[in-house]
């Protein structure tokens, strides 16, 4: 499918940042707005802003450090970076919008809807947003730290990324939009090898912000209604008890959440929005089109 995304910026807070638009702005239904996950960027849902494009205006936001997005040394904070998404919406003029987060977007988008409880039409939780790495036993920040550093990857060409990319869990499904999301997360220095956008030091402090905070807390708060898009699949090992967890993060959470569904996707991996864009998008349209 073309990618008819209109990249535009809008200088938010003192910094500039950068959002791609689909649909038209006469589009029935609540806008959509829709945040990656860390270390991604707004390209994750290249596949799926342009179906949702189809029938409501979709704003795909580069999150401050990421993408095309100014990157400071501070402010990765879960209250700061929601304090980048109340001057988004408001800047853009976007009314009661759906929000739906991948990964770490989804623990930005649950913290918005139980700060600004009013402000949102519905949220969409795309396999993130209800984890609670610090409620995990035996779990520390130093262990949780080493386990979600990000690896180094600069001594590699765009050549050789997109090659060993290739066999990762992506590679079944690799096309030419997974190819632009993943190159959406690397600049290119002059030795031809590739740097993160997302500097490791931000990384990490993005890393302690999802440590600090505690989704079990701020379900009780969501008014709004909830979708779950989560990926489920067999696995073995540490894999396998990811998976467990992540059941029972999402069962936790619907017990405290009074308006809430879940979709399972599968034999899934994390990133939903690059395997199956068809059927995310037609799920968060469905669940969109069904608010008040």
């Amino acid at each position: 499918m073309p990618d008819p995304a209109l990249d535009k910026f809008a200088t938010l807070r003192g910094l500039r940042f950068h959002y791609r638009q689909y649909g038209s702005q006469h589009a029935d239904g609540p806008p959509i707005v829709l945040l990656h996950g860390v270390a991604s960027n707004a390209k994750i849902w290249i596949m799926v802003g342009p179906r949702l494009g189809e029938r409501y205006r979709v704003f795909a936001l580069d999150q401050r450090g990421h993408g095309e997005t100014d990157k400071p040394d501070s402010g990765y904070d879960t209250p700061t970076v929601v304090g980048d998404l109340v001057a988004f919406i408001e800047a853009l003029g976007i009314e009661r919008p759906v929000i739906a987060g991948h990964s770490w977007g989804g623990n930005v988008a649950l913290e918005y809807a139980a700060t600004y409880q009013d402000a949102l039409r519905g949220l969409v939780l795309v396999d993130g947003g209800f984890m609670e790495m610090s409620s995990r036993p035996g779990m520390t920040w130093e262990e949780a730290e080493k386990q979600l550093a990000p690896p180094v990857l600069t001594h590699l060409t765009p050549e050789q990324l997109v090659e060993g990319a290739k066999k990762w869990e992506l590679g079944t499904v690799w096309s030419e939009e997974v190819e632009a999301a993943l190159m959406g997360n690397f600049d290119i220095a002059e030795d031809g090898t590739i740097r993160p956008r997302m500097r490791r030091e931000n990384h990490m402090q993005v890393v302690r912000a999802l440590w600090d905070q505690k989704p079990s807390e701020q379900a009780p708060l969501v008014r709004c209604p909830v979708l779950f898009a989560v990926a489920d699949r067999k696995a073995e090992g540490r894999a396998a008890e990811w998976v467990e967890m992540k059941r029972e993060a999402v069962a936790l959470l619907q017990e405290r959440i009074q308006d809430c569904q879940v979709v399972w996707f599968q034999d899934t991996i994390h990133d939903i929005p690059l395997q199956r864009p068809a059927e995310l998008s037609q799920t968060i349209a469905n669940f969109a089109a069904g608010l008040v």
